[in-house]
């Protein structure tokens, strides 16, 4: 839980920029924030939203490591250059963003190295906002390996024939019966992208399956509550849902 800290423990971390195996065997950037410490620690894969491999990702991937997590966040738009943020970002939007076939190799190669790592307790989770929510959804369901997962608000789950394009060539939730592991989902009932009836849809067809999954809807909240630097942001569904998301992870990846 936040602020659950023992003030007479030992705290410490270290956040830096590492290498790791991405799409087509390339080595890309990827943020990674760890406890110092012999662990063992679990691993969580962070995968950015479209806003890009930005300060408010790396924030949340010490945030996460502060709880015991060993925390990498790839850098989904390595083939659209450096720059600011949102500069990339933008770039990667004008090209109609990075493969989904990419992005899987990429995440893929994240829990690989998490898993490597000496002091991992050899489990990892997958989470992801916005974009990258749509992604962690599409890796939980593809990729081997991940333990648990958390959709923060993805958008794009559920696709229309008329939205599937060469690099998004599959709706998401056609993989929904091949979910291989726990999923938590945190959305806000005033968002459009994904609406209310899209996270219907998607709560139906995993409940269908008999699929191990939780979501929790806020009234009074969009798209994108945890992003405190925005008009978006809502306080008391944020924190509610970080504990929510914070025990979801410790139940299912620290024992």
């Amino acid at each position: 839980m936040w602020n659950s800290l023992n003030t007479g423990d030992y705290e410490g971390m270290i956040a830096e920029t590492v290498l790791v195996q991405g799409h087509g065997g390339q080595d890309i950037r990827a943020y990674l924030a760890r406890p110092l410490g012999p662990g063992p620690f679990p691993g969580l894969v962070l995968i950015p939203h479209m806003p890009g491999w930005d300060e408010w990702c790396r924030e949340t991937a010490r945030r996460f490591a502060q709880h015991g997590y060993s925390v990498i966040c790839p850098n989904l738009y390595e083939d659209f250059g450096n720059g600011t943020p949102p500069e990339v970002a933008k770039r990667a939007m004008e090209a109609g963003g990075a493969p989904d076939a990419d992005v899987m190799e990429d995440v893929a190669g994240s829990l690989r190295f998490l898993k490597n790592q000496p002091t991992s307790n050899e489990k990892a989770g997958v989470i992801g906002m916005c974009s990258g929510g749509r992604h962690t959804f599409l890796a939980a369901c593809t990729l081997e390996g991940i333990d648990a997962a958390c959709d923060c608000w993805g958008g794009g789950v559920i696709m229309s024939e008329d939205q599937l394009t060469e690099k998004r060539p599959h709706s998401p939730h056609e993989y929904a019966a091949d979910l291989s592991c726990p999923l938590i989902g945190i959305f806000g009932n005033d968002d459009r992208h994904p609406a209310p009836d899209e996270v219907n849809k998607l709560e139906a067809l995993l409940k269908e399956a008999g699929k191990d999954y939780t979501f929790y809807r806020y009234d009074g909240a969009g798209h994108g509550i945890w992003y405190y630097d925005k008009p978006m942001y809502r306080q008391e569904a944020a924190m509610d849902s970080f504990n929510k998301v914070l025990a979801f992870f410790d139940d299912h990846l620290k024992t």
